[in-house]
């Protein structure tokens, strides 16, 4: 299959459409909370589509919407944030991933950007970091992370990010959010 990366327009409303509806299903089964329904999700792709910001999509033989990712400059540019990253769930592991993640990362670093870096929310106990108190010895836990059942943070570590924090309860009792990063 033939996948093409490349910008989601503001003026392209099928587009849009189909990215919206990506995010609601490829997210409702570990972080039901992020985009529940059609009207949340097409706020964040129109977002995603303004000032200081970067919304790619990959796109598949038949005009396909197989996967976006955005990107939120921060830091006078220094750094941006992988936000968010979504591939249709019968076209995963098939390198549309790994392929959006490459493909920001040039860009970000065709902007003057030095470091990509993304949280990774545990709300249901994917890794042993979740369902625990992180609390008092933090970095004890991360160091002897697990990932129990497909958390993404593997993913990133292979895409050459690193865990550079976490915040305890950021989801509530127990549901961490995993910050990563990596230098361009």
């Amino acid at each position: 299959m033939d996948v093409q990366i490349t910008d989601l327009r503001a003026g392209d409303e099928p587009k849009i459409q189909q990215v919206a509806k990506l995010i609601v299903e490829g997210f409702k089964e570990h972080w039901p909370g992020a985009w529940p329904d059609r009207n949340s999700a097409l706020q964040e792709v129109q977002e995603s589509l303004g000032a200081d910001r970067i919304s790619r999509i990959a796109v598949g033989d038949s005009n396909q919407v197989l996967g976006w990712i955005g990107g939120i400059r921060q830091y006078d540019g220094n750094v941006w944030e992988l936000h968010p990253l979504v591939v249709k769930t019968e076209f995963r592991r098939q390198g549309i991933g790994r392929s959006l993640v490459a493909d920001l990362a040039a860009e970000v670093k065709n902007r003057g950007g030095i470091v990509l870096w993304v949280g990774t929310d545990d709300e249901d106990n994917q890794t042993t970091l979740s369902g625990i108190n992180l609390y008092p010895n933090v970095w004890e836990h991360v160091a002897q992370i697990k990932n129990l059942r497909g958390h993404p943070y593997e993913f990133y570590q292979k895409m050459g990010f690193a865990i550079v924090g976490v915040m305890p309860d950021a989801n509530g009792i127990g549901k961490p959010d995993i910050y990563m990063a990596k230098r361009l």
